[in-house]
């Protein structure tokens, strides 16, 4: 069926724009991830754009649907709402180095057209501004751009349209040509490439997202660029099979992928000022490389190739706020040689939980667990929760973090540990008497899963308490604290502030056995008054029936008590 050509580059035209540029990368999806062989030879060029303009067509799709269920109809998006929207679900969707190079491509065109405010639509001066304005963002997001790659066929694109006249149609078909032009070239540009004998994936793919707004505006569809060079040999396993071995030139880490390159694709979205955008620009910079940071107004999309992919989502979690975390190992696992001893056999199930001191480390290894030691006022990092997994060397893994603050942190280290065929399941305990409360329904002889359900559900029915003395003055759900004072925390928050240990922690065992409870379990730290426990448990035998208590020293805990009532 012939497409209805548009005049304006309004919010129809970019309705018609995104599906027709999905359609497009579908088609040439499976040709896309095999030609992908830069930066990293995994053949997943194709799909990771055709995924990310996914999440796009869903956002202008919504934006459309939004103005029709307005009261009296609305009067439909504007090509600036259309464009953002697009931009904005290819910004929270973006897979791979490609599909968030995209997204910023889309969001340099939705910056100008915002610019026109609430036009309805733009000319091909405007369009012109767009395609200039998508090149520029996209090479300044990446933080070492590469020549023949699809930043010179942006480039290129860009150049073409300014040199055009006349309407949106003139304009983008200038863009197309001068795009596919560039594509050619690559291969000169880019060893890598012209060894492969093949042109660019993600800029082969641009210019079939080019090739959308050709017909958008035309109704004609332009011939298919060509994607191999006369010379290219056969690749029985795809361009990624050509390439083992060899050296994509721009690696910082010491890897373990067959090129040599890092291990890890790491990707989040963010939320995060822009300054701290900029730090941690930098710091990722000197982790690994394919740095591409894209986004902007509070929200970012990072993508990096890494070797410790730990270190790069908690520079994240320093930032602001990482979540959509994703994790990629490119190699294909420890390989062993015939001189090598044989791996130990692994066991069926183990348990790894963040302990904050080494008196409740003792406890949980008495019990089984593998443990790793948060030390007061110094997180561990996810490196050393991936290496405790390994010590671990199980089938199957349940990873209690005790602490909130640790959850992105572990989340991470799952995610890494993953990809080397371990299967994981993270309870987000935020206590390290939730943590004893789940380990003490572990079953190993159980199914995993339902072995998950029963420590999740007892960790989640244990209320959990710390009192702690403050450092300095500040404004609590309780009132105003100042330094020396004691708190008492209620599932995070301050509930309680006194001047002594034993009296805070009275009261706040009782707001907790208010609502009920079996058994209060008491963790005395190394500063808690000798007393205290004592005094708590006769506070339970006089005052609450049927509660039992149970104590335990946990040492330099950071905390004078914690407090768990289930």
């Amino acid at each position: 069926m012939a497409q209805v050509p548009q005049t304006f580059f309004d919010a129809l035209a970019v309705r018609t724009w995104c599906g027709l540029a999905l359609r497009a990368l579908g088609r040439s999806r499976e040709e896309i991830d095999a030609i992908n062989v830069y930066p990293v030879a995994d053949g997943d060029t194709g799909t990771n754009l055709y995924l990310t303009l996914e999440s796009a067509a869903a956002a202008v799709e919504a934006v459309f649907t939004g103005h029709e269920v307005e009261p009296g109809g609305g009067r439909g998006p504007s090509s600036a709402d259309a464009m953002h929207a697009m931009a904005h679900g290819a910004l929270i969707g973006a897979r791979g180095n490609s599909g968030t190079i995209l997204a910023q491509l889309l969001r340099g065109m939705a910056q100008v057209l915002a610019a026109d405010g609430e036009a309805p639509h733009t000319d091909g001066k405007g369009l012109r501004l767009a395609l200039r304005n998508a090149a520029d963002a996209a090479r300044h997001a990446v933080a070492h751009p590469v020549e023949g790659t699809v930043l010179s066929v942006a480039s290129a694109a860009a150049d073409a349209a300014e040199g055009a006249g006349g309407d949106c149609g003139s304009v983008a078909r200038a863009a197309y040509e001068g795009a596919r032009a560039a594509l050619a070239a690559t291969p000169g540009q880019l060893a890598v490439l012209e060894r492969a004998g093949v042109v660019d994936a993600g800029g082969r793919g641009l210019v079939a997202v080019l090739g959308a707004l050709v017909e958008t505006f035309t109704g004609e569809a332009p011939g298919a660029p060509v994607t191999e060079l006369p010379y290219a040999r056969v690749r029985p396993a795809g361009a990624a099979g050509m390439l083992a071995g060899t050296d994509v030139g721009h690696a910082k880490g010491t890897g373990c992928t067959e090129d040599g390159g890092p291990a890890f694709e790491v990707i989040y979205l963010l939320e995060a000022e822009d300054a701290a955008v900029d730090r941690l620009r930098k710091r990722l910079d000197r982790l690994g490389d394919s740095l591409v940071v894209v986004g902007g107004d509070g929200l970012w999309n990072v993508h990096v190739h890494v070797d410790d992919a730990g270190a790069a989502v908690e520079a994240g979690v320093e930032a602001g706020r990482p979540h959509r975390i994703r994790i990629t190992h490119f190699g294909l696992g420890d390989v062993h040689t015939g001189a090598e001893p044989p791996p130990r056999e692994r066991a069926q199930r183990a348990v790894v939980a963040v302990v904050p001191g080494e008196g409740l480390a003792g406890l949980y290894a008495e019990a089984g667990a593998t443990t790793v030691l948060a030390r007061p006022g110094e997180s561990p990092a996810s490196g050393e929760i991936v290496q405790a997994v390994r010590r671990a060397h199980a089938r199957e893994v349940v990873l209690l973090p005790n602490d909130a603050e640790l959850r992105h942190t572990a989340a991470a280290a799952a995610e890494q540990v993953r990809t080397e065929g371990v299967r994981v399941a993270l309870i987000p305990t935020r206590s390290a008497v939730q943590g004893i409360a789940a380990l003490a329904v572990h079953e190993p002889d159980r199914r995993f899963d339902e072995d998950v359900v029963q420590m999740t559900s007892a960790a989640g029915a244990t209320r959990y308490a710390e009192v702690v003395v403050a450092e300095h003055e500040f404004w609590t759900m309780a009132g105003i604290c100042q330094p020396g004072d004691v708190l008492g925390l209620i599932d995070g928050d301050v509930a309680v502030i006194g001047s002594d240990v034993t009296a805070t922690a009275e009261a706040v065992l009782d707001r907790m056995l208010q609502a009920g409870g079996e058994l209060v379990t008491l963790v005395l730290g190394d500063e808690a008054p000798e007393t205290v426990a004592e005094h708590l448990q006769a506070r339970v035998r006089e005052m609450y029936l049927a509660v039992d208590t149970v104590v335990y020293r946990g040492g330099r805990q950071g905390a004078p008590l914690l407090i768990g009532v289930e």
